[in-house]
């Protein structure tokens, strides 16, 4: 079975959204986990964002890059630049994938402004993982 490791700063709302994509579209041919550079706690407006399309990710929980797991990874995907950047190094044999989303939790406006802001980075993330496919 392939390994795949989604990473952000925080572990918060990217790389959480993409974990729980990944456990739905991924599986059963993928392990997949995700982890941040930091430990913020899940968002609760990803957590919403991801029960509007059937995902619950709601029992998922922040966490640091298991520096194991990530050695024995297939695929490397960062969603941002600080964690491109601050990426332990892997083996050569690991695929590494960027994508540069906008990080949704820094979203301003009403309520309703965030939550669009955090769709719309849901959304391309869906995209991304049906990609990989």
């Amino acid at each position: 079975m392939k390994k795949v490791y989604f990473l952000c700063t925080g572990n918060s709302c990217r790389s959480q959204m993409a974990e729980g994509f990944g456990r739905d579209l991924l599986a059963p041919d993928w392990e997949v986990a995700s982890a941040g550079v930091e430990v913020h706690g899940l968002n609760a407006k990803a957590v919403k964002v991801m029960a509007e399309v059937g995902i619950d990710i709601s029992q998922q929980t922040s966490k640091l890059i298991d520096q194991d797991y990530l050695q024995q990874c297939d695929l490397v995907v960062t969603l941002c630049g600080d964690a491109r950047d601050k990426c332990p190094m892997t083996p050569a044999s690991v695929q590494k994938l960027h994508w540069p989303l906008p990080d949704p939790a820094l979203a301003a406006g009403s309520e309703a402004e965030q939550l669009a802001a955090f769709r719309e980075v849901r959304d391309q993330i869906k995209q991304h993982i049906q990609d990989l496919k």
